[in-house]
C-alpha cells in the first residue's frame, strides 16, 4: 500500500495563501484589479450602501454579488487550505460557511454608525453622537458573539468545529499585513526604519526578562516540575501556543502539556483583548506608539497581539482626534505592535532549539540535536511577512508611481486581510469554552498565569515599551 501523504501544517498553508492573495493583489502595479471585486464595508447609516467592492474598476457591481464572490474565493482557498490538512471537507466547508457569515455580519455590525462614526464625520451621517470605536469594533463584536457560541451553543460551537482555526487565520493576515506595512513605512521611510529597530530591541528585553522570571514563579512558588514549567514559561513570556507547543515538543513533554498550556493561552488572550486596549485609550492616548507596543509585548498569540494593536490603533486615533483634533495615519500605531511580535516569534524556533540541546545533553542525556530542529521550529508563517514587507517596500520607494500603486494593491489584499483578522477574532472566541477547561484542571496552571501575567508581565511590557517608543509619533493626516 502506498504510503499515505503526511499533511501539510497550518503554518506553511497560512505562508502560501498568504503569498497567493500577495500576488493577485500586485495585479494593481500592471493596471489589473484582479481582487478589485472584493467586498469592503464602509462606516453605515443606510445599510444598503454599506457594503461595497473595494476597486473603484468594480463601482457598477452589485454589492451582494462582490459579497458572494468573497465568500466563493475565501472558501476555495480554505477548501484547498482543508484538503491539504487532510480534514474533512464537507465537514469543513459547511463550518467555514457559517465561520465566514457570522465573522462578515460582526464587522458589519461593527461600522454601524453610532457604533464607529468618529467625531469629525458625525455630521455626514447626520448623527450626533456615536460610540466612536472606529471600524474595527467589529472585531469586538465577532470575539463575544464567538465567546456565547463557545459558552452557550456547544453543539453549534462542534458543527464548526472543523473550520474553528485561529492559529491559520491568523498567520494568514499576518503574511498579507506585511504588504500593507511596507507600502506604509516607504511613506515615512525614517520612521519605519526607527521602529523596527527600537520593536527588536524591546522584543529581546521583555524576552530574557520573562522567560526567566515565569520558569521561576512556575518551579519555586508553585512547585510545577521542568516539564510543565517549560511550557508555561514559553506561552506565558513569549507568543502563546506556538510558543508552548514548540518548547514542549522540544523537551519532549507529554502532549497534554502544551494542550492545557494553550488552552490557558487563549482563555487569557481573550482577556487582555478585552481590557488592555482600553487601558491603553485611556492613559496612553498621548502616547500612540507607546500603546501600540504594549500591545505586541503584554497580549500572547499572534491573534490577539495583533488584533489588539489594531483595535488600540483605532481606539488612540479616534480619542487623539476628539481631544486635541490630532488626526493620525491610520496604521502606523498598530505597526509596533506588529513588529515587536514578530521579533519575538523570530526567537521561537532559536529558543526551542536551545532548550532542545540543554534537555538532550544535560538532562535527559539522549544524544546530540541536529541543526535542523531549528528550521522545523521556526514558525514559517514570519518568512511571509518579512518577503511581503520587504517587496511591496522596496516598489513603493522606486518612485511616486510605484508608491501609489502599492496603495491601490494593498487595498485590495486588505479586503481580504481584514476578514482573516475577523474571523480569528470569532473563532478565539469560539474554542474558549471556559468551564470545560475548568473541569479539566486547569485552576492550578491559570493561578501561575494569572500571578505572572498581570503581576509583572504586563507592567513589563508596558516599561520597556515606554523606553523604546515614548515620544514617538506617527505621521498626521495630510489635507
Amino acid at each position: 500500500m502506498e504510503e499515505q501523504k503526511r499533511p501539510i501544517g497550518e503554518d506553511w498553508l497560512a505562508l502560501w495563501i498568504g503569498l497567493g492573495i500577495f500576488v493577485l493583489g500586485l495585479g494593481a502595479f500592471a493596471g489589473v484589479n484582479v481582487l478589485g471585486w472584493g467586498a469592503k464595508v464602509n462606516v453605515w447609516i443606510d445599510a444598503a450602501k454599506a457594503v461595497v467592492p473595494v476597486s473603484g474598476a468594480f463601482k457598477e457591481m452589485p454589492s451582494l454579488v462582490s459579497l458572494i464572490l468573497t465568500y466563493l474565493f475565501m472558501l476555495g482557498l480554505m477548501l484547498i487550505a482543508a484538503r491539504c490538512m487532510r480534514a474533512d471537507i464537507k465537514k469543513f466547508a459547511a463550518g467555514f460557511t457559517l465561520v465566514f457569515w457570522i465573522s462578515y455580519g460582526c464587522w458589519f455590525t461593527g461600522h454601524y454608525a453610532y457604533i464607529a462614526a468618529t467625531p469629525d464625520v458625525l455630521a455626514k451621517y447626520g448623527i450626533n453622537w456615536s460610540l466612536n470605536l472606529t471600524g474595527e469594533a467589529g472585531f469586538i463584536v465577532a470575539l463575544l458573539a464567538g465567546l456565547v457560541i463557545g459558552n452557550f451553543f456547544p453543539k453549534l460551537a462542534a458543527f464548526m468545529g472543523e473550520a474553528t482555526r485561529p492559529e491559520l487565520y491568523i498567520k494568514t493576515a499576518i503574511v498579507i499585513l506585511g504588504a500593507g506595512l511596507g507600502a506604509k513605512a516607504a511613506e515615512s521611510m525614517s520612521l519605519a526604519s526607527a521602529i523596527l529597530f527600537r520593536g527588536l530591541c524591546a522584543s529581546v528585553e521583555v524576552y530574557l526578562i520573562d522567560w526567566a522570571v515565569v520558569y521561576l514563579v512556575a518551579r519555586t512558588v508553585f512547585k510545577f516540575n521542568r516539564e510543565w514549567a517549560v511550557p508555561l514559561a514559553s506561552g506565558i513570556s513569549i507568543c502563546g501556543v506556538s510558543a508552548a507547543i514548540a518548547t514542549g515538543a522540544a523537551i519532549r513533554a507529554r502532549p497534554v502539556v502544551p494542550i492545557m498550556v494553550s488552552s490557558l493561552v487563549v482563555i487569557f488572550a481573550v482577556v487582555e483583548l478585552l481590557l488592555l486596549p482600553f487601558i491603553a485609550q485611556a492613559l496612553l492616548w498621548t502616547e500612540p506608539m507607546v500603546a501600540g507596543d504594549w500591545m505586541g509585548l503584554a497580549v500572547k498569540t499572534d491573534g490577539a497581539a495583533i488584533a489588539s494593536g489594531a483595535i488600540v490603533d483605532a481606539l488612540v486615533r479616534a480619542k487623539a482626534l476628539a481631544m486635541e483634533g490630532t488626526h493620525y495615519q491610520e496604521g502606523w500605531i498598530m505597526m509596533p505592535a506588529t513588529t515587536s511580535k514578530i521579533f519575538i516569534d523570530f526567537f521561537i524556533g532559536i529558543w526551542a532549539f536551545v532548550l532542545a540541546i540543554i534537555w538532550c545533553s544535560k538532562i535527559e542525556c539522549r544524544g546530540q540535536v541536529k541543526a535542523v530542529e531549528i528550521w522545523e521550529r521556526f514558525p514559517k508563517f514570519v518568512l511571509g511577512y518579512m518577503l511581503t514587507f520587504v517587496l511591496l517596500l522596496a516598489f513603493s520607494l522606486s518612485s511616486p508611481e510605484a508608491l501609489k500603486a502599492a496603495k491601490g494593491a494593498t487595498s485590495q489584499m486588505d479586503a481580504f486581510r481584514v476578514l482573516f483578522f475577523v474571523m480569528t477574532f470569532f473563532t478565539i472566541g469560539v474554542i474558549s469554552n471556559f468551564r470545560k477547561l475548568w473541569a479539566e484542571g486547569i485552576g492550578k496552571l491559570a493561578a501561575v498565569y494569572l500571578l505572572c501575567l498581570f503581576g509583572f508581565i504586563v507592567w513589563v511590557g508596558l516599561l520597556i515599551s515606554y523606553i523604546f517608543f515614548h515620544g514617538i509619533k506617527p505621521p498626521l493626516v495630510v489635507g
